[in-house]
């Protein structure tokens, strides 16, 4: 089995070996350089998110600093993607996220995790499994996702949630754990916070 199967097929495998830790290397370098930029180079800061993920669709933004355990290189991101500050990505194996998602600062997207014998921690075993994420979520500030999860389309996660399960789509969910408060339907259509009315007419004219 090659490195790649390693990382991607979900059995338990050894991270630190040189292939792997050289491959690793090379996208985190191109994460630091991203990391550097300044405020007023957008349009390098697009032209290096191209290079380092997997897939990024058109008109996504990412505010640095961004975190990603390969430097983004195997996560998938759809068009009109936002990212806040401090999005950590521990993208051992990919992680998909569909178009006009967004996430709020502090956001933790995890797909690598650990084998419960402390014999095989000792020897820095882990295993990965792919984290899913639909069109239209958004994810509220210090949000973390654990390996192996799928989340739905138009699914709003409230702010320090721990998502450990899959999340049906259309739906409000907040919690640790995170679990359904409720389905996002016609109420939602007439106010967007508490009792405040959405103003359609001035929304149409955007």
């Amino acid at each position: 089995m090659d490195w790649e199967q390693e990382l991607h097929g979900g059995e338990i495998y050894y991270p630190n070996s040189e292939e792997i830790v050289k491959e690793q290397t090379k996208c985190m370098e191109r994460l630091y350089d991203f990391n550097a930029t300044r405020p007023s180079e957008g349009e390098k800061r697009t032209a290096m998110l191209k290079e380092m993920l997997a897939e990024i669709g058109e008109n996504c933004y990412i505010e640095p600093p961004f975190h990603a355990n390969w430097g983004g290189h195997h996560v998938h991101f759809g068009k009109g993607v936002y990212a806040n500050f401090g999005l950590t990505c521990v993208d051992d194996t990919h992680i998909y996220v569909g178009d006009y998602t967004m996430f709020g600062p502090n956001v933790v997207l995890a797909s690598a995790n650990h084998p419960l014998l402390p014999e095989l921690r000792e020897k820095a075993y882990q295993y990965n499994l792919p984290v899913r994420i639909g069109k239209n979520c958004w994810f509220g500030a210090g949000v973390i996702v654990v390996p192996g999860v799928t989340i739905g389309d138009n699914v709003v996660i409230g702010a320090g949630s721990i998502v450990t399960k899959d999340l049906p789509s259309n739906t409000l969910a907040v919690g640790n754990p995170c679990r359904v408060l409720r389905e996002i339907g016609e109420h939602d259509r007439k106010y967007y916070y508490k009792d405040r009315e959405i103003d359609w007419e001035k929304i149409e004219k955007l």
